[in-house]
C-alpha cells in the first residue's frame, strides 16, 4: 500500500496519545502571532528565518492560484494565516517508543471508554447498519476508530489548519508533503465542504472526528446522510461513512475479524514474525508450528491467510492477525494502535 496522508499524521498522533492540544499564542501588535526565539532556533537546521514566513505565504498563494484555486478562496483562507511555532515544536519532539503494549492499552483503552463505545454503538445503530450494508465494514470497527482518533468526537484539535500546514511546509523538513496537504485543504474550502475558519484540527493538520489529513478527506470522505456536504467535524453520519469508505477502499474484507492473541512455542523463529506477504501462513499452518490460544488450546481450523506479530519483540505478547489488521495499519502504521482498535472493536461486540 502506498503511504497515505493520514498514515503519517495519525501515527504521530497515536504515539502522542491523542490530538495535540492548542496553547495560547504569542501575539504581536499587528494581531499576527509572532514566532518565539525558541521557534527561530528550531528552524536553524533549514536555514529559514520565521521573518521570511509572510513572503513564503505569498509563494503558497501563487501555487494555489496555479492549481486552479479561486482568488476568493485563497484570500479568505490566508486572511488570518500566521506562523505557529508550537506546531514545529510538536513536530520536532515526537516521543520515542518508551512504553510497552500493556502500558499503551491501559492508557488508551480504559474500561469506561469501551463501555462508552458500546453505548454509542447502540445509539447510532441505524446509521451504522446502513454504512455497514454499503461498505461492508462492521460498525464496531467504525466506532473503535472514532473512539481512538477523537474520543468519539470530543478531542479534534483547535489549530487553524491553514496556518499549521503553511508553517510546517515553511519549516522545510517535509515541505512537499505539507504543501500538498495545504493545497488539498484549499480544495476542501473551494468545494464548499467547510469554510477556511471551520478548518480546525491537530497541530499536524489532521481534521475532524476521524482525524483525516486533507488529502485523505478528498480521497475518502463520504456524504453519509445525502445532504450534499461532507462534515467530518459535526456530522456523525459523515464521520461513519468516511471511516468505512477509507477501510473499504484500502481492502477491508467482509466476514473476517482483525486477529487474536496467541502464545508461541519455544524456539519460534523471529524471522517468521512480521506482515510481509512472504511471512503469511494459513491459520492451520501456524497451528502445525505450535502457535496456540493464550490458554494453550488449539486455534480454530481455518485456511485464512494470517501473520504472527510481537509488538514488543519476542519478550512481549504475540498476536495472530489477518488481512483486516493490515488494512487498519494503512490508517495508522502502529502495531499498538491497530491492536487497540481491534481490541476495542471486540469489546464493543456486534
Amino acid at each position: 500500500m502506498k503511504l497515505s496522508a493520514i498514515v503519517v499524521a495519525s501515527t504521530l498522533l497515536a504515539l502522542g496519545c491523542g490530538v495535540c492540544q492548542q496553547t495560547a499564542a504569542q501575539v504581536a501588535p499587528s494581531g499576527v502571532p509572532a514566532p518565539t526565539t525558541a521557534a527561530a532556533g528550531t528552524l536553524a537546521e533549514t536555514g529559514r528565518d520565521p521573518a521570511q514566513f509572510p513572503a513564503y505565504v505569498e509563494q503558497l498563494k501563487g501555487q494555489a492560484l496555479a492549481q486552479g484555486i479561486s482568488q476568493k478562496t485563497i484570500d479568505n483562507a490566508f486572511a488570518n494565516a500566521h506562523f505557529v511555532d508550537r506546531v514545529i515544536k510538536a513536530d520536532r519532539n515526537q516521543p520515542e517508543k518508551k512504553i510497552t503494549l500493556d502500558d499503551y492499552l491501559k492508557r488508551v483503552l480504559p474500561p469506561a471508554k469501551i463501555e462508552q463505545g458500546r453505548t454509542l454503538s447502540l445509539q447510532y445503530r441505524p446509521q451504522l447498519m446502513r454504512v455497514t450494508a454499503q461498505y461492508g465494514v462492521p460498525g464496531r470497527y467504525i466506532v473503535a476508530l472514532w473512539g481512538m482518533e477523537s474520543a468519539f468526537g470530543k478531542i479534534q484539535g483547535h489549530e487553524d489548519v491553514i496556518s499549521a500546514l503553511a508553517t510546517l511546509a515553511f519549516e522545510g523538513r517535509r515541505e512537499a508533503f505539507f504543501t500538498q496537504q495545504l493545497m488539498a485543504a484549499l480544495q476542501i474550502v473551494e468545494q464548499g465542504h467547510a469554510s477556511s475558519t471551520q478548518l480546525k484540527g491537530s497541530w499536524a493538520g489532521a481534521m475532524g472526528q476521524c482525524q483525516f489529513m486533507p488529502t485523505s478527506f478528498l480521497n475518502y470522505a463520504a456524504d453519509g446522510d445525502g445532504d450534499g456536504r461532507i462534515d467530518i467535524w459535526n456530522n456523525p453520519d459523515d464521520v461513519f461513512a468516511s471511516t468505512a469508505n477509507y477501510l473499504a477502499s484500502e481492502g477491508w474484507q467482509r466476514g473476517i475479524g482483525w486477529g487474536r492473541e496467541v502464545t508461541l512455542p519455544a524456539g519460534f523463529g523471529a524471522d517468521s514474525l512480521g506482515l510481509k506477504d512472504s511471512q503469511a501462513r494459513s491459520v492451520n499452518e501456524w497451528q502445525k508450528q505450535g502457535v496456540r490460544r493464550p490458554d494453550g488450546s488449539a486455534l480454530p481450523h481455518s485456511t485464512l491467510r494470517s501473520w504472527v506479530i510481537t509488538p514488543d519483540d519476542m519478550q512481549g505478547r504475540a498476536f495472530l492477525v489477518y488481512d483486516n489488521f493490515r488494512t487498519i495499519m494503512h490508517w495508522n502504521r502502529s502495531y499498538y494502535f491497530a491492536i487497540a482498535v481491534g481490541m476495542m472493536a471486540d469489546g464493543i461486540g456486534q
